[in-house]
């Protein structure tokens, strides 16, 4: 018998699971799906492709920093601007911008075009030549800047996480500053006798993590209205960075804030719910909005019950209320003046 958890039988493997969830009190097919989730990590960024990519959002705090503690189950990266587009940007540069919005236009474009072409002919064929390799009954496709690798899984929850990793891909930064992090899978270190797939991705760092996500809900705040669902988890995840001290370090480092805002002010420019254009750069700088009013509070919180209600938050749950108000806390810190 294979001593490697994704090459056992399924009968295997789902007794395997079920000994992993009851020692663990976690979910077993939240397990299941971690297991994935490394395996594609380990997939992505073992292979030449590694050298450009950067690990980045929720399910990097989880999994490199151990800063959240939530079942986070796609996986953000950003592919090096530098990679793709060396013919319009500074390779020399650790942030590059555009100088002036018809450049920004065009890189956008160049991005738009590249990116999908780059995930069809280069990142799935890796992913496919593994699958094969490692005899793994599973499918990778690509659609657009997104790559899907769904399995057939041994357990179901509620039906809020599926059974496919997307992976998500951007290639408008260069995902700096980043460090090189271990990951594993949960259920390992209740499984000790049997293998599973480990991972050392570059990860952003939590800081600028931090400014990402805070500058999203600061969007969602000022337009009052939700981009699809398990939005919730951003305000989650803040909570938990100030618990882990990394929302601190993020709130002193007024540089790397500005170098988001920057960054966001050219690749994600928004309007406001009064159709004036938001500024990020102000945002960061002392007006800052982190709790939401109205109907769409009301919106986010049913979204924050249904993380709830299929197991993804792993510790017993701030109520929504207790939520909005360490996030009021944090907002009121991050705009004091330096």
């Amino acid at each position: 018998m294979s001593d490697k958890f994704l090459n056992l039988s399924d009968t295997e493997r789902r007794e395997a699971l079920g000994v992993a969830a009851s020692n663990s009190g976690r979910p077993a097919h939240l397990l299941e799906k971690d297991v994935w989730v490394v395996w594609c990590l380990d997939t992505l960024f073992s292979s030449p492709l590694g050298e450009h990519l950067v690990f980045k959002g929720g399910t990097s705090l989880s999994k490199a920093y151990g800063a959240i503690r939530r079942f986070s189950e796609d996986v953000d990266l950003t592919y090096d601007i530098r990679a793709i587009a060396p013919d319009l940007v500074n390779t020399n540069e650790d942030y590059p911008v555009p100088q002036n919005r018809s450049q920004g236009r065009k890189w956008s474009a160049h991005a738009r075009e590249r990116l999908p072409i780059w995930v069809r002919d280069k990142a799935l064929p890796v992913l496919n030549q593994r699958l094969q390799e490692d005899k793994l009954n599973a499918k990778a496709e690509a659609k657009d800047d997104k790559i899907f690798v769904t399995y057939h899984p041994l357990e179901t929850g509620s039906g809020y996480v599926s059974s496919a990793v997307m992976l998500e891909f951007g290639a408008r930064s260069t995902g700096e500053p980043s460090e090189v992090h271990d990951v594993v899978c949960d259920a390992a270190q209740y499984l000790e006798t049997l293998k599973f797939p480990t991972a050392k991705p570059k990860t952003m760092k939590a800081e600028r993590t931090f400014w990402e996500k805070a500058t999203a809900i600061h969007v969602f705040c000022v337009q009052g209205k939700l981009k699809g669902e398990r939005f919730a988890r951003h305000w989650y995840d803040l909570v938990r960075l100030d618990e882990a001290g990394i929302a601190e370090k993020g709130l002193k480092d007024r540089k790397l804030a500005g170098i988001v805002a920057e960054h966001k002010s050219w690749f994600f420019s928004e309007k406001d719910a009064t159709g004036s254009v938001i500024d990020y750069r102000v945002a960061v700088g002392g007006a800052l909005n982190l709790v939401p009013e109205g109907e769409s509070r009301t919106v986010l919180e049913q979204d924050y019950q249904h993380m709830i209600d299929d197991g993804l938050l792993l510790d017993v749950p701030d109520t929504f209320d207790q939520l909005m108000h360490r996030c009021a806390e944090i907002e009121t810190r991050a705009n004091k003046p330096a």
